[in-house]
């Protein structure tokens, strides 16, 4: 019958315990970056936009079109006529609409 030799089936210890440090300062880690993030106040969307500055793709006569973070969105100038490739900053975001004035 076939035996078996316990020597062939030792594990070093070192290896154990490099695996098991590992797996402990990855979980440290995780919970240290999962503690911060969740203290962190979420910002998205609209609360983030005011006092951003957005690119003018179309003038805004006061009525336009502006370029801020990847998207297109419909702006109304405060003050006057912007010319495209002129920087505006956002004031208010009223609905879909952006308030903006010309970035001085």
């Amino acid at each position: 019958m076939f035996q078996i030799n316990p020597a062939w089936f030792q594990i070093n210890p070192w290896l154990i315990a490099i695996v098991v440090i590992g797996i402990v300062a990855f979980l440290a880690v995780s919970i240290i970056w999962g503690i911060r993030a969740h203290h962190h106040q979420a910002l998205a969307g609209r609360e983030e936009l005011v006092g951003k500055t957005a690119e003018v793709k179309i003038a805004l006569e006061p009525k336009g079109i502006v370029f801020i973070q990847g998207e297109r969105w419909a702006a109304i100038s405060e003050k006057g006529r912007v010319e495209p490739g002129e920087e505006v900053t956002i004031t208010k975001v009223d609905g879909l609409k952006l308030r903006v004035i010309k970035k001085e």
